[in-house]
């Protein structure tokens, strides 16, 4: 049988939501919902399927939607769905703020329905490979800049761009976030375009992450520090470095421990290369991250699998991108004094 849905949303990601769906050989795309009649006319001829301008009339025509509206009216658009208990895939940001996102996540538990939230990077094959080694983070380093696309308006590059490696470095980290300290300004509109913030977790990990949408070229990379080892990750190019310890590090304690005073002294008779293990990242290309994501999401539907990215995921990465969005407005490259300071400590009892 097959998986019906709907996409709600016929801007750029749900054009591509729609593509993904009808492409599935198991899914069938009922509709496409717009509240331009044009634009939902549009991807819906080209996809074969119906096309709506009001969510609520599919909502008996699928068994699960897409939610792929702008950020503000997430809320709205997947309600009549969540309400009908079918489940949704929520494209990132989860919600705008923090309260939308805690009204959609009480909504979702009082009818037990399935929320899925699209942090497509969870899906990139990259981050699949680098999942596989059992590392534990001691500090995190994330790049992410690109042109100015003109998307995305109605948010500044914390929301847009940012919260992606906000997602990965809540997953990767595994503690809570006790403070954080952002810098950012504004230069195009009203939000902020480039953003560096330090995030400070309770188990000592330490995240730095910069995001800009004014540089002049594409750049998506992170790099993380462990006690196991050291991985590069290129998510544009998909590619990867890890670098572990060799048995030969060994030299260097047992240097020490016959008292070498100097340990340049090894170095005419060690070479570093060899005190440590240097392996390509095994990467599966083949895999397109938004494909991956509409199946995991079939399968927590068709199947029961919990969300790859639950709501909590979601909401989790949202409040701490109103923190950091919050530590903008005290601490902008302005030329303000100093005193205008971005560190914020996150209490326990808050």
């Amino acid at each position: 049988m097959s998986f019906r849905v709907a996409v709600v949303g016929a801007g750029r990601m749900g054009k591509l939501h729609a593509r993904v769906f009808s492409e599935m050989p198991d899914a069938e795309l009922v509709c496409v919902v717009d509240v331009s009649e044009a634009k939902a006319n549009a991807v819906a001829a080209q996809r074969h399927c119906a096309a709506l301008t009001d969510p609520a009339k599919a909502v008996g025509m699928v068994d699960a939607a897409v939610i792929a509206v702008p950020t503000r009216h997430h809320l709205a658009a997947a309600r009549p769905f969540i309400e009908a208990g079918k489940p949704v895939l929520i494209e990132k940001p989860f919600t705008d703020d923090a309260d939308a996102g805690e009204q959609l996540i009480a909504l979702a538990e009082k009818t037990g329905t399935t929320v899925q939230v699209g942090h497509t990077e969870r899906f990139n094959p990259a981050v699949l490979a680098m999942q596989k080694y059992a590392i534990r983070p001691k500090f995190i380093e994330a790049h992410r800049i690109s042109p100015f696309t003109f998307r995305s308006a109605d948010v500044g590059v914390v929301l847009d761009m940012m919260i992606h490696d906000i997602d990965l470095v809540l997953m990767l980290a595994g503690g809570k976030v006790r403070a954080l300290h952002a810098v950012g300004v504004n230069v195009i509109g009203a939000h902020e375009d480039i953003c560096n913030v330090r995030i400070v977790f309770d188990n000592g990990c330490v995240a730095n992450l910069t995001a800009s949408r004014l540089a002049i070229k594409t750049e998506r990379k992170m790099r993380i520090f462990s006690e196991e080892a050291y991985l590069s990750v290129d998510y544009a190019r998909k590619v990867g470095l890890v670098v572990k310890k060799s048995e030969n590090l060994d030299l260097i304690q047992m240097a020490r421990e016959l008292d070498v005073q100097d340990l340049a002294e090894l170095a005419e008779s060690v070479d570093y290369t060899k005190l440590i293990k240097v392996e390509e990242l095994v990467v599966d290309e083949s895999i397109e991250p938004l494909r991956r994501q509409a199946e995991a999401f079939r399968d927590s539907v068709v199947r029961g699998a919990p969300p790859v990215v639950s709501a909590a995921d979601g909401l989790a990465a949202v409040r701490t991108a109103q923190r950091i969005v919050k530590r903008l407005e005290h601490h902008k490259w302005d030329g303000t004094a100093s005193d205008r300071e971005g560190f914020d400590i996150i209490r326990k009892d808050a």
